[in-house]
């Protein structure tokens, strides 16, 4: 049976996550865990989370949840949601700097306020971006399939990624500024969208994700 291990530590509605899995692929064996051997057995990994990035990083380095996270994105179907996207780059201006992953090059930067105005009305915008906005998809990917250009999504975050690598820009949205909300390398894919809250396109975007070899 394909299992799909849903990385468990301790940050945000992970189980929304599950179910939204469940749901688009109810022959699925979904496993909610924080148990590196659960991480390895499992035929594709998905990495969600929504909070702060330094205690993300904290809970990755217990119960050897880093190494088991590496090993898996090298060889398995990788999804990242929010902080699973965010964890992937250099490094994060939260928390006073946070080192992170290093699997994708650029950082996590906050949201300057100074610049955080709505282009068409000059009003200010909120920070943190919260609600619905629209991807652009930059490239072409299995798991866009079935997903209507700039179609919307549901956000919630206050720092967003600065991509280095054109190459890894999968969807970009804009908020006052362009950031990348969607990542993807090799097996990896990342969003910074909450797709388990985005109705039908994130749904989709679920299932497909159940469905994909690993090749972009």
């Amino acid at each position: 049976m394909n299992t799909v291990a849903v990385i468990d530590y301790g940050m945000g509605n992970l189980r929304s996550v599950c179910k939204a899995i469940e749901h688009v692929a109810p022959g699925v064996h979904v496993r909610l865990t924080a148990a590196a051997a659960d991480i390895r057995r499992a035929d594709r990994v998905v990495f969600p989370g929504q909070g702060a990035i330094g205690a993300c990083m904290v809970a990755l380095e217990s119960g050897m949840l880093r190494e088991s996270l590496l090993e898996a994105m090298k060889t398995k179907p990788f999804l990242g949601i929010c902080l699973g996207l965010q964890a992937l780059y250099d490094f994060s201006e939260e928390g006073g700097g946070t080192p992170c992953l290093s699997l994708l090059a650029g950082a996590v930067k906050r949201f300057p306020a100074e610049q955080m105005r709505d282009e068409a009305t000059g009003l200010p915008l909120k920070v943190p971006h919260m609600g619905w906005n629209q991807v652009r998809q930059t490239v072409a990917h299995p798991l866009w399939n079935g997903i209507p250009q700039d179609s919307r999504f549901y956000f919630v975050h206050s720092y967003y990624a600065d991509s280095i690598d054109a190459h890894n820009i999968a969807g970009e949205t804009e908020y006052a500024l362009r950031f990348t909300s969607a990542a993807a390398r090799e097996n990896i894919f990342a969003v910074q969208f909450h797709p388990e809250k985005s109705q039908r396109a994130g749904l989709r975007l679920l299932e497909n994700f159940v469905s994909w070899d690993g090749n972009s």
